[in-house]
C-alpha cells in the first residue's frame, strides 16, 4: 500500500464509498480506493471531511499534518490495544545506563558506516566525471583536490568508527557523532552540482536557508514518520528513546531508529535529484524570515522520489532476503523490541553497501 500526499493549496479530502477523494474548488482531482493507501500526509493549507476522517480511522489509516517546509503539525491514528508489559520493559530499559549506552553505540556506528559508504559513492561519481569530461586546467586541479579530500574523509570515518568501540560514556558517543557528521556534510557539499544563487554551505535546520537544507529537512521528517508507523505497529512508545534524550512530545525512538537511514535514504537521494538536475531553483521558493521552501512542483517531485526511494528492494541480512526499505524499517524496529524484551542480545544497524 502506498502513502497519499495532498500538496495541492486548498484541497480537501473527501470520501465517497470506498474511495477518498482529493478536491479543490470543488473538483475531484484525485480519486483513491481507501484499501490501497496506508498513510496520508496533507501538506501545507489542506483539510478533510469528517467523514472523510473517519474513514481513514476506521481503515486504521494515519494521517499526517505538515507545513509545506517539513515541519510535523501532528498526527491522527486510530486506536490501538497498548502493549503494557512491553512498554513497561521499555521504560525500564531507559534506566539501564549500559543497555542505552551500548543501542546509541551500534546506532552510531551504523550512521557513520552509512556516511563512509556515502563518501565513497561521492568519489567514485567525481573520478567517473573527471575521466568522462575534458575539464580545464583550473577546474581540473579542483576535482583533483576534491578527490584527495574525500579519499582522506574514508581514512577519519575509520578513525571515528574505531573510537565509538572505545566509548564508554554517551557524551563521548554524541561528540564522536557530531563531529562526524559536521565533516559529512562538508563532504557532501562537494559532491553536489547545484546550480542556484542559494549554496549550501552547512547543515542548517531552523530555518533551511537553501534548497539542499530545505530538501534535506524535508526528507528527514518523511523518514520519521515512516518509523513512527513502524514502532506504532511493534507496540513501543515512540517518545521513549535510548539515544536521543526525552521531550515532551518528541518522538525520541524514532529519531534514534532514522540515525542509520538518514545517508542511505534522504541524503543519498536528495545527491541524485540535485545531480540529475531533478529539482532545480525553479522548485523553490523563500518565505517570511527567509526560509526556503519546495514550491508545489517541487514538492510533488519529491513526493515521488522519496516514495520511490523506501519502495526500493535491498537485501536485508536478518530477514536473509530482498525486501523495500520500508520493510527494512520493520525489521530494524523489529529487532530493537526484541534487544528490549532479551529475545535478542544486540541491536545492530543495517548495512548498506
Amino acid at each position: 500500500m502506498a502513502t497519499l500526499y495532498v500538496t495541492e493549496q486548498g484541497a480537501r479530502l473527501e470520501k465517497e464509498y470506498h474511495r477518498i477523494l482529493v478536491t479543490l474548488d470543488g473538483e475531484v482531482i484525485q480519486a483513491v480506493l481507501l484499501r490501497a493507501i496506508s498513510e496520508v500526509v496533507l501538506v501545507g493549507n489542506c483539510g478533510a471531511t469528517t467523514p472523510a476522517l473517519l474513514a481513514l480511522l476506521d481503515a486504521g489509516v494515519g494521517l499526517t499534518f505538515i507545513t509545506q517546509s517539513g515541519k510535523l503539525r501532528g498526527q491522527l491514528r486510530s486506536a490501538q490495544s497498548s502493549n503494557l508489559e512491553l512498554r513497561l520493559k521499555q521504560y525500564r530499559r531507559q534506566q539501564e545506563e549500559d543497555f542505552c549506552l551500548q543501542v546509541a553505540k551500534n546506532i552510531t556506528l551504523g550512521k557513520i558506516r552509512n556516511y563512509r559508504t556515502m563518501a565513497r559513492r561521492l568519489l567514485r561519481s567525481i573520478r567517473s566525471a573527471q575521466i568522462k569530461t575534458k575539464y580545464r586546467p583550473q577546474k581540473q586541479s579542483q576535482e583533483t583536490s576534491k578527490i584527495a579530500t574525500l579519499e582522506s574523509s574514508i581514512s577519519r570515518f575509520n578513525d571515528f568508527l574505531a573510537q565509538l568501540q572505545e566509548a564508554e560514556k554517551m557524551d563521548v558517543i554524541r561528540g564522536i557523532e557530531g563531529t562526524a557528521s559536521k565533516l559529512y556534510f562538508s563532504y557532501l557539499r562537494s559532491g553536489l552540482r547545484w546550480k542556484g544563487e542559494q549554496t549550501f554551505t552547512k547543515r542548517e535546520r531552523r530555518p533551511p536557508k537553501d534548497p539542499i537544507n530545505a530538501m534535506l529537512s524535508l526528507g528527514y521528517t518523511l523518514l520519521g514518520l515512516c518509523f513512527e508507523s513502524a514502532i506504532a505497529v511493534a507496540g513501543l512508545d515512540p517518545q521513549a528513546g535510548f539515544f536521543h534524550t526525552n521531550r515532551y512530545g518528541r518522538p525520541s525512538l524514532a529519531l534514534d531508529l532514522i540515525e542509520e537511514f538518514r545517508p542511505i535514504i534522504v541524503d543519498s537521494m536528495v545527491w541524485r535529484m540535485v545531480n540529475h538536475h531533478m529539482l532545480t531553483s525553479s522548485h523553490f521558493m523563500i518565505a517570511e524570515g527567509g526560509k526556503t521552501m519546495l514550491n508545489r512542483r517541487g514538492l510533488k517531485t519529491f513526493f515521488r522520489q522519496f516514495h520511490r526511494r523506501i519502495n526500493t528492494k535491498v537485501f536485508h541480512p536478518l530477514a536473509g532476503r530482498a525486501l523495500s526499505y520500508q520493510k527494512c524499517f520493520e525489521v530494524q524496529t523489529n529487532l530493537l523490541r526484541k534487544v528490549i524484551v532479551g529475545e535478542e542480545a544486540e541491536y545492530l544497524p543495517m548495512p548498506w553497501k
